[in-house]
């Protein structure tokens, strides 16, 4: 382990007892926020100091054993001691790089997941109703709730733009990374030679922002019109007469809403969808600041870029990020997510090791 790191490792250790005598002195309940504040602190940084210790332990351990080989009787035993020892403290080294990863402050949030057809026409937009079922029924999978908020439909059934919040534990830690260009090789339900055909949609992932971030939007940047909702329809939508469309002024962000029957109820919808864009436009001006010094494969939200191609007639999904290719597309596409997610998840780990190294 770096010395830079048992620096670190030491300052927590030493916190941690500032911090004991401050929660146990007389005076820590007489302001309670100051005192939350503390507790939560503590609860952060004492798993790691934990593992410290048990590190710290374990490199006691491989010196008593390192000890006992200099005697021909205990010799045999010292071996094993120690064998035992340094396969410990290099787990407890790997575990306690990972606690001291960066976490990120969105992890908690629930989710907007936002799907637009690109280049493909009709077929892009049958391909964003594809998306759209594949990441409700991950989210099923999950025990998450997930509900439309505004879409525009096309008129076979596709979206030509929908948005869908997604609610649950860890939505946006696991579903950050979806954010990209999705491209699709098939034969069109319009295609009458039997050509493949390749079209693309957008997906963007946004934490959803607080009621405070909410209420932090000046009204004079917004202009707000209510219409009557149109278009397809469908299941999805009720037919009301109290749409809402905002538009943010200083960003030109346009936001529509019609999933509710109360006008009231769809402006705040929509205000909760614009905050989230502002906060991810917000979050991505900074991961670009940050990837000035250090490019990061998937952490850029960038999305320009084709993340994941699906080809059909081979039933072949690859994630171009990782090198991830599967043969499955089927069950993929109903959901089954769970190793494009650990795949990232782990990647994304990685560059966060190899910052912490570089750092150190």
């Amino acid at each position: 382990m770096k010395p830079s790191i048992r620096d670190k490792l030491d300052r927590l250790a030493d916190r941690l007892l500032e911090l004991d005598r401050e929660l146990g002195g007389e005076d820590a309940a007489r302001d309670m926020n100051r005192y939350r504040e503390l507790a939560r602190e503590r609860a952060e940084i004492e798993p790691v100091t934990a593992l410290y210790r048990e590190l710290r332990q374990a490199e006691d351990d491989c010196a008593t054993a390192r000890e006992m080989l200099a005697d021909p009787e205990m010799r045999e035993l010292g071996e094993a001691e120690l064998a035992s020892g340094q396969a410990r403290r290099a787990e407890l080294e790997d575990a306690l790089q990972r606690a001291l990863l960066p976490c990120d402050p969105d992890d908690g949030r629930n989710i907007f997941l936002e799907i637009r057809a690109g280049a493909g026409g009709e077929e892009a937009a049958l391909f964003a109703a594809d998306l759209l079922r594949m990441y409700i029924r991950y989210a099923e999978r999950q025990g998450w709730k997930a509900e439309i908020i505004s879409a525009s439909e096309s008129g076979l059934g596709g979206y030509r733009e929908v948005i869908v919040r997604i609610a649950g534990a860890a939505a946006w830690s696991q579903l950050r990374f979806e954010s990209g260009g999705h491209r699709v090789q098939r034969i069109p339900v319009t295609e009458t030679q039997g050509r493949i055909h390749t079209s693309a949609c957008t997906v963007a992932v946004m934490p959803e922002a607080d009621a405070l971030e909410t209420l932090d939007i000046n009204p004079a940047d917004l202009r707000i019109d209510t219409f009557r909702a149109s278009g397809a329809g469908g299941q999805h939508i009720n037919k009301t007469d109290s749409a809402v469309r905002i538009t943010h002024l200083p960003t030109g962000f346009v936001v529509e809403c019609q999933a509710e029957r109360s006008q009231h109820s769809n402006k705040a919808r929509a205000l909760s969808v614009l905050a989230a864009r502002l906060h991810d436009a917000r979050m991505r001006e900074r991961q670009t600041l940050e990837a000035a010094t250090r490019r990061g494969l998937i952490g850029s939200g960038d999305r320009s870029g084709r993340i994941r191609t699906y080809n059909f007639p081979q039933g072949r999904l690859t994630d171009h990020r990782v090198n991830l290719t599967l043969y499955r597309l089927d069950a993929i596409l109903d959901g089954d997510l769970d190793e494009i997610v650990a795949a990232l998840a782990l990647e994304r780990q990685a560059e966060q090791l190899a910052a912490l190294s570089e750092e150190a």
